[in-house]
């Protein structure tokens, strides 16, 4: 791993890029438009104000320390997903331990039938907000209905002074069973990549971060042969190969569905611009269920109806970056 890894001094010139499924972070107003119904005070859930504030603040604590052995700030970025409303993302960057950080945020409503949508917290020190835009995933079901997903959420600026566009996922679920459901996934990687050749067409030097959680490993066809060309690189790869770590647990096994995929550019060293360094799954102690079969996997909000007052069931992936001297 090298010095970089092992030093204990917090540097001003490296940059934390998170991104974290926060499940279900719904508030406890009942929307009649989306299904909901299990997070309000007389759904199944038992879901109620004091619920969802120790959500809000255990969130918030959660990403204040992304990065922070290395770094001198909070993050940078932190892409989000599983968030109802814009009111859930205002409360989190409100919360606690990152109120006193002046983040902003980027949201818009998807057309979920869950109500769940992606965000973008951005730390304004450190991100000069240049614009942003959302794509929508067009799917269909087996009897040609339209399937209603997650958007594409793309936000650019200067990152550092450096022009960065990122774009935040949440691709369709294996809900139906991995093979069944795969094919949602090959559509969102294809519009996810058909975003980067656009970006690259108004400037074919683009530095992009493609980052979410793809419900999809490293190795599965939808990131590796759709997703990650060759403009790109996936330093998640080898972590799933190195360390045999995930961001989740399903049926007792690992996959690391939560990913920051990075344009080679990135790696290139220049003085005073941006180099990759590290990629990372935030996977402390304290995140993780402590006893029982589940041992070890996310300490989560609910394990089926029964509240646990957890995290989420997703542990947050995160990346340095260097200023290059």
């Amino acid at each position: 791993m090298g010095s970089f890894f092992l030093s204990s001094k917090k540097s001003k010139d490296i940059f934390t890029v998170g991104f974290y499924n926060v499940e279900n972070l719904f508030d406890t107003v009942n929307d009649p438009k989306t299904f909901d119904d299990d997070f309000t005070a007389n759904g199944k859930n038992n879901w109620n104000h004091k619920r969802y504030r120790d959500k809000i603040k255990k969130l918030g604590s959660v990403i204040s320390q992304l990065g922070k052995e290395q770094s001198y700030y909070t993050p940078a970025i932190v892409g989000l997903v599983e968030v109802e409303n814009a009111k859930v993302v205002r409360d989190l960057v409100n919360s606690k331990d990152l109120r006193k950080h002046h983040y902003g945020f980027v949201h818009y409503d998807s057309p979920d039938d869950r109500g769940i949508d992606v965000a973008l917290l951005y730390n304004k020190q450190l991100f000069e907000l240049l614009g942003s835009e959302h794509f929508p995933l067009y799917l269909e079901d087996d009897e040609g209905k339209r399937d209603y997903t997650r958007d594409v959420l793309v936000v650019y600026g200067n990152l550092n002074g450096e022009l960065v566009h990122i774009l935040v996922n949440h691709w369709p679920s294996r809900r139906e069973g991995v093979e069944e459901s795969e094919y949602k996934r090959v559509e969102a990687a294809k519009l996810a990549s058909t975003i980067v050749e656009v970006i690259q067409a108004r400037n074919f030097d683009a530095k992009i971060l493609i980052m979410g959680d793809f419900n999809d490993d490293p190795t599965s066809k939808s990131v590796k042969e759709y997703l990650v060309t060759e403009d790109f690189y996936n330093p998640m790869a080898s972590i799933l190969d190195r360390e045999a770590v995930g961001s989740l647990t399903y049926e007792r096994k690992w996959n690391l569905f939560d990913q920051i995929i990075i344009s080679k550019n990135f790696l290139e060293k220049k003085e005073g611009k941006l180099v990759f360094k590290h990629a990372a799954v935030f996977n402390k102690k304290w995140l993780k269920i402590f006893k029982g079969k589940l041992k070890g996997s996310p300490f989560r909000t609910y394990i089926g109806p029964w509240y646990q007052g957890g995290f989420s069931d997703h542990f947050p992936v995160y990346t340095f970056f260097k200023k290059a001297k």
